[in-house]
């Protein structure tokens, strides 16, 4: 890993290359569309292209090619998975799906589980590192992943895609869209399944998955000033497992999960433009019910639930100023039932923001906002933002540096289970800083960004084992991250992309007098290098290879149990047969590399999958 490493900073450092295109949109800083030269935060953007040619089917896999981001994932392909940004719990990563926050009020700390989350017909996903709860409210203390579906065609449209391969793996999706009049729209839907591997690496029984997805967007323009929008989606998941006891063990379990995502808003336009307004409700329902034997009744579930109402105004009275202010009321409540216990709980949350974007002269762009939260629990959080971006050249150069605060409610579960919970928890908070650079040269065939951060976090929230008589949640750990994220995109000539991404996270434990003061936090590695190559050759054919080099890390807090690191390589390639007809194919894994990402649980070894898309 440290060869990986110097050779990839000799790489940045002989390479002249660029930040992406200056005239990116940028959505989830704000929440609203950005140029990217006006956004001091670091946002990493996944296109569409990049997911259809990776051939990726999960999320998690996807994003762990992006600078700053570790993932773990308990059991294969669809089993518990977290995303850690920059070195921050993966409880304190905030999800949205296409505008909707979709962290489980029913999850140990508010989590949300990517296992479920395929890539399906998902066509873009921004990766916003640092904390960032002006804008988002509770959870973005590591960061925010924005997931979105994609916008209706003009006209009418569609595609399709049929893939099959190791483990009797079955991946398909499909979706339309279109426009007529004053209503665009699309459906799609995603359905995998596998007959899998065993979740325990000593195990020989094959534990399978199967996923289905569906997602809709519908808009009606009344007007240039005047819009509705609906937005759905759901995850319906079964997935066959092994019982955990301080080491996955061989069984019949079996977890099911109903996941539920809805939107319906308007906007406004007023005043020629220079004032936006959208007001929205958002709702989310995550249903997960376990099983000990498959075809019994469930033996216990968790239900959570949060509706959200949410109103943004943007003023914009010049174009050098542009001021956003928010309301949102949100009414998580969540439900468990199982070994003769049954628990529910609701809490308010009221929170009001504001934020301006000032530019004071050309090149120069300055974000400021506050917000404050009133959580009917523990009473109010206050956290305050600002970053700034300057460009000397128009965009091919942008230096950038960032504050951001964060904080996290503690969970529905972590204050009232029944058995662990603790009623008199105060939030987790953090203060987030960084700075960094993106250099564009030879027209955007090469771009550079390079960021150093730190984040420190007060009373984060610990289990504590020892308190009689089934342990308790409690505040005690401080922790501090800081480490540098790199990137490379290089396109020396039309048929070629070539990208590398390393990032090196310190994650440690801080709490004075503690029993871990001092160690590094689990499965967070601090080295990590990711290369892509993809190549089109003249005949349509298209090529390419993703290596990503993943340093040691340590399961557990007390540093006792190690994580090897490891290197995955995988290849690809697509074959267009006729303008709308094309076959693609991968092997992931190609040298049958053996790692964990949670000790005790198995990993896909060499698997080759082929498959045929079309579009119409």
């Amino acid at each position: 890993m440290i060869r990986a490493t110097i050779s990839l900073a000799a790489l940045l450092a002989a390479t002249p290359a660029l930040a992406q295109d200056r005239d990116d949109i940028i959505v989830t800083a704000l929440g609203i569309e950005q140029p990217r030269d006006e956004v001091g935060q670091a946002v990493t953007v996944i296109d569409e292209q990049t997911i259809v040619t990776r051939q990726t089917v999960s999320v998690a896999d996807l994003l762990a090619t992006t600078p700053g981001v570790r993932f773990n994932r308990a059991d294969a392909v669809g089993g518990v998975t977290g995303v850690s940004i920059r070195g921050a719990e993966t409880t304190q990563t905030l999800v949205l799906v296409d505008g909707v926050k979709i962290n489980d009020p029913s999850g140990i700390g508010d989590g949300y589980d990517f296992g479920n989350l395929l890539t399906g017909n998902v066509r873009r996903i921004e990766v916003l590192r640092g904390s960032n709860s002006v804008v988002y409210g509770s959870q973005a203390i590591g960061g925010v992943v924005n997931i979105m579906t994609g916008e209706p065609a003009q006209g009418f449209g569609g595609s399709a895609s049929l893939d099959y391969g190791y483990a009797d793996t079955l991946n398909a999706k499909a979706d339309v869209s279109g426009s007529s009049g004053i209503a665009s729209g699309g459906v799609g839907v995603a359905y995998f399944r596998t007959d899998g591997i065993s979740a325990a690496v000593n195990g020989t029984e094959k534990d399978g998955y199967e996923n289905v997805a569906t997602n809709a967007k519908l808009k009606l323009a009344f007007s240039d000033n005047f819009s509705l929008d609906l937005r759905g989606y759901y995850i319906h998941a079964d997935l066959d497992t092994d019982i955990f006891f301080g080491a996955p063990m061989e069984s019949s379990d079996v977890s099911k999960l109903d996941q539920y995502i809805g939107y319906a808003g308007l906007n406004l336009s007023l005043f020629d433009g220079k004032l936006t307004n959208r007001a929205a409700v958002t709702w989310f329902r995550n249903d997960r019910d376990y099983y000990f034997m498959r075809g019994t009744a469930p033996d216990y579930g968790y239900s959570g639930t949060n509706l959200r109402f949410e109103y943004e105004g943007v003023y914009q009275p010049a174009d050098p100023v542009k001021l956003v202010l928010g309301y949102e009321h949100e009414r998580p409540d969540y439900a468990f039932f199982g070994f003769g216990s049954d628990a529910s709980a609701r809490v308010n949350i009221d929170s009001v923001y504001a934020l301006a974007v000032v530019k004071p002269f050309a090149g120069l762009s300055l974000t400021g906002g506050v917000r404050h939260d009133d959580h009917s629990q523990f009473g109010g959080a206050t956290t305050f933002g600002a970053n700034a971006n300057y460009t000397p050249n128009e965009g091919r150069t942008n230096v950038r540096a960032s504050y951001g605060e964060g904080f996290k409610a503690p969970s529905l579960f972590q204050l009232y289970d029944s058995f662990n919970g603790n009623a008199a928890l105060q939030p987790e908070t953090s203060k987030s800083y960084d700075v960094g650079f993106d250099q564009s040269l030879d027209g955007g065939r090469a771009t550079f960004s390079v960021t150093a951060f730190r984040r420190d976090i007060h009373d984060q929230i610990y289990f504590d084992g020892f308190i009689l008589p089934f342990g308790q949640y409690i505040n005690l750990t401080r922790t501090r991250a800081k480490g540098v994220e790199a990137a490379v995109t290089l396109r020396p000539v039309e048929a070629l992309t070539v990208t590398a991404a390393y990032s090196y996270i310190d994650a440690k434990d801080r709490s004075e007098g503690g029993l871990n003061e001092g160690k590094l936090l689990p499965r967070r590695a601090k080295d990590v290098v990711s290369m892509s190559a993809d190549y089109r050759w003249s005949f349509g054919l298209s090529t390419g290879a993703t290596v990503t080099m993943v340093g040691d890390s340590f399961n557990d807090a007390a540093n006792t149990q190690r994580l090897d690191g490891y290197a995955l390589v995988g290849v690809r390639a697509s074959l267009p047969i006729t303008e709308n007809l094309e076959v693609y194919g991968r092997i992931d894994n190609l040298f049958d590399e053996e790692y964990a990402t949670v000790y005790g649980y198995s990993t896909y070894g060499r698997s080759a999958y082929g498959g045929v898309r079309v579009r119409f």
